[in-house]
């Protein structure tokens, strides 16, 4: 009996000892793999990679450090540091600005602004802007306003009108130079809409027509002007037929002439032929008498 005892106690002991080396064993295994999941996770925290058009900012413990991540692989300092991505590519937003031109008018414009970050200043960017939206409504939208003031007071309503070019170019400069300390470049603009107030459209309206009614008015007295010259020409014109028609019948042989036209007259008036056609004693030198006898036998 006692030597059962013994060896019944020593299995259970044995028992015993078996279940604390497994479950030993499965706390190392679970240790060993939370151990390769930190390191796992510390090794993919530990660069970053930046694509084309992009640019990166680092920040250990919320402080920005100087010297953008251009495209590439970098190390970082894992779980204590932030990279903040910025798209570097052409970006365009619209932006509204209103002002008054030098004759006082109002006018109101809409602006496509076509910009990219300088990647050499994004750093600075991300300190004092921070996100893109930020950079377009703090820092792109005044200034553009304040641009447009710049240009607009340089000219009058109508000459933003016929000049629109250099007014867009006076724009361009102002606002090129007040972005770039900003670490924005501009690389182009477009004028989307020009509007003015109510009372320039109709001043335009009302001086477009006076223009149309005064052009009406030159092209009249020109258009008479030009019909009184005509009228002097044909009046010289028969003046001159007249005065050579005279020395023509003071010439000899005058008097045939006479009877040409008159013979002419009476083919063009549509005259029937005559029935007598009576000539003076002298025929050389005396108009040919022409009547019709059947009026006179058509008379009572």
């Amino acid at each position: 009996m006692p030597n059962a005892q013994w060896h019944d106690n020593t299995g259970v002991a044995c028992g015993d000892e078996h279940l604390k080396n497994q479950q030993f064993a499965n706390w190392q295994t679970i240790v060993l793999g939370v151990l390769l999941a930190i390191l796992v996770s510390i090794g993919l925290n530990s660069f970053i990679i930046i694509n084309p058009g992009q640019a990166g900012v680092i920040s250990i413990l919320g402080k920005a450090r100087d010297g953008a991540l251009l495209e590439g692989i970098h190390l970082k300092p894992p779980l204590i540091s932030v990279i903040d991505v910025y798209d570097l590519t052409v970006q365009k937003f619209e932006v509204p600005a209103e002002s008054s031109t030098k004759d006082l008018q109002n006018l109101s414009a809409r602006f496509a602004i076509n910009f990219r970050l300088d990647p050499i200043q994004v750093v600075q960017v991300r300190r004092k802007q921070g996100t893109l939206e930020n950079i377009v409504s703090k820092i792109i939208a005044p200034q553009t306003q304040e641009a447009f003031k710049i240009a607009a007071a340089r000219r009058t309503v109508e000459e933003a009108i016929t000049k629109r070019s250099e007014l867009k170019e006076d724009f361009d400069n102002a606002l090129g130079d007040r972005l770039d300390k900003y670490g924005i470049i501009v690389l182009d603009t477009s004028v989307v809409d020009l509007t003015f107030s109510p009372e320039f459209a109709r001043a335009v309206e009302e001086k477009q027509i006076a223009e149309q009614r005064a052009q009406r008015a030159v092209y009249v007295a020109r258009e008479a002007e030009q019909e009184a010259q005509a009228e002097i020409n044909r009046a010289k014109g028969k003046a001159e037929a007249q005065r050579l028609l005279a020395e023509t019948l003071k010439a000899q042989g005058g008097q045939l002439v006479l009877q040409k036209e008159a013979i002419e007259a009476w083919k063009t008036g549509g005259a029937q032929m005559p029935n007598v056609l009576v000539m003076g004693n002298d025929a050389k030198s005396s108009v040919p008498f022409i009547f019709n006898l059947g009026n006179t036998q058509n008379q009572p």
